[in-house]
């Protein structure tokens, strides 16, 4: 390991996916600031139950698991990885083998874990992390409180509650992996999602209202319905549809709020993805799209953050950091946190629709100018604090520096930093439900 004069050798390891984007780009961040490769604790193992070595005086990342077929196999149990659903199990997993990393650091003399688990198990819960923010006085959408069982009781809770628009979101998940933002009036009906609904197994499954499949089985029974994730955003109008996909969902959990109608740029509505570091916003990408479903997987685009901050102006781009900075308050054991941001219509309002704990995978975006992080991105500035906090004395001279965390990043300049495009959960391959964007 390397030496830093008579210092002792900083450690990391980082459990993840070998290979997976997150684990490599996180190992450059400790080669920019002269760090030893980290060593790479695999998920897999970690779900298997087996044991998990560490060296003495680690410092540990948790990262996503990424796009593993094999990890997202043991986290939601035997299946095709595009189907969407088997949220609840894997959440069941997941904490388990949070848990099993926390014992492992614990019985690790010196080693120290970089994360909470508690709150990374609460971030990846909903209806919890609703709860928490809204307990804080963070602004959040409304929520329908309680278990939805399915949609006959969704329609009746709706009209109890007056609402004519909802997003009703898997209460584990992520990527838009089932959500489906659902609006009423009359006898009419529109559901937005990304999730398709099938009959029959995927390998030769059709559209759930295609009559080439299920109506020539002995019997005249048809395949069970089945929903699977997908890149094409689709709308079903049809109130058979749309119940039947509502209630595949709620077999997992549901999570409801009532829609918060988003500001539109460009032709386009848009939100924010806004990265904290140790309490601080750092970075900042506008998602932009068509459809209610923001994510670049989806068909969403990167959106001029600069054009976004002018229309808010310095106090309301303020107003919004702050509330980000109030959202990663509630998660103070969170080195890092992805805030998902919506400013309203009128350009005014302000809500958080997400906080996610592995939400910053955003590949060649540098910070804010004049922030806490200009000149790093979202790993570089991580590595920075966790070297501030735990071994100051080994952050090399020549090391990037960026700008000490003062508060906000300032408000004066645009920012210029493009990320490049990170590759989409999968859906159509592959399908993780720890991925980048929501």
């Amino acid at each position: 390991m390397t030496e830093h004069g008579d210092h002792a050798p900083v450690r990391t390891a980082v459990v993840g996916t070998p290979g997976d984007r997150r684990v490599t780009l996180f190992a450059a961040a400790c080669a920019r600031y002269g760090l030893p490769a980290p060593a790479v604790v695999p998920w897999t193992r970690v779900l298997r139950g087996e044991e998990i070595r560490l060296e003495p005086g680690t410092l540990v990342r948790i990262e996503s698991p990424g796009q593993d077929a094999e990890a997202d196999a043991l986290l939601r149990g035997p299946g095709r990885p595009t189907r969407a659903g088997g949220g609840a199990a894997w959440h069941a997993a997941l904490t388990a083998g949070l848990e099993r990393i926390r014992r492992a650091v614990t019985r690790t003399p010196g080693a120290v874990l970089l994360a909470d688990v508690d709150e990374i198990a609460v971030m990846f819960d909903k209806r919890r992390c609703h709860a928490r923010l809204a307990a804080a006085g963070v602004p959040v959408p409304p929520a329908l409180p309680g278990p939805v069982g399915g949609y006959a009781e969704l329609r009746e809770r709706m009209d109890r509650a007056g609402w004519r628009r909802v997003f009703v979101k898997p209460a584990h998940g992520s990527s838009a992996s089932g959500v489906v933002a659902l609006q009423v009036a009359g006898p009419r009906i529109k559901a937005v999602t990304s999730a398709e609904l099938t009959r029959g197994e995927p390998a030769g499954a059709v559209p759930y209202g295609d009559d080439r499949a299920g109506d020539d089985r002995a019997g005249g029974e048809r395949d069970a319905a089945e929903l699977h994730n997908s890149l094409r955003v689709r709308s079903y109008t049809d109130e058979a549809e749309v119940a039947a996909i509502v209630d595949l969902l709620a077999a997992d959990g549901l999570h409801v709020e009532r829609w918060f109608p988003k500001a539109g740029l460009g032709g386009r509505v848009i939100d924010l993805r806004v990265v904290t570091v140790d309490g601080t916003p750092t970075h900042a990408v506008v998602r932009a799209a068509r459809t209610p479903m923001t994510n670049l997987h989806l068909g969403g685009v990167r959106g001029d953050l600069g054009a976004v901050r002018a229309r808010l102006g310095p106090r309301g781009w303020e107003r919004l950091l702050d509330v980000c900075a109030r959202a990663a308050a509630c998660f103070p054991g969170s080195l890092c946190a992805g805030v998902d941001v919506m400013v309203g219509a009128d350009w005014r309002g302000v809500a958080v629709a997400e906080v996610n704990a592995f939400g910053d995978l955003l590949p060649g975006l540098t910070g804010l100018p004049g922030g806490a992080a200009e000149g790093l991105d979202t790993y570089a500035a991580q590595v920075r604090a966790v070297l501030a906090r735990h071994a100051p004395a080994h952050t090399p001279s020549g090391a990037p520096a960026g700008r000490p965390p003062t508060g906000h990043p300032s408000v004066s300049h645009p920012s210029t930093g493009r990320p490049s495009e990170s590759s989409p959960p999968a859906g159509h391959a592959a399908f993780s439900h720890v991925a980048v964007t929501r």
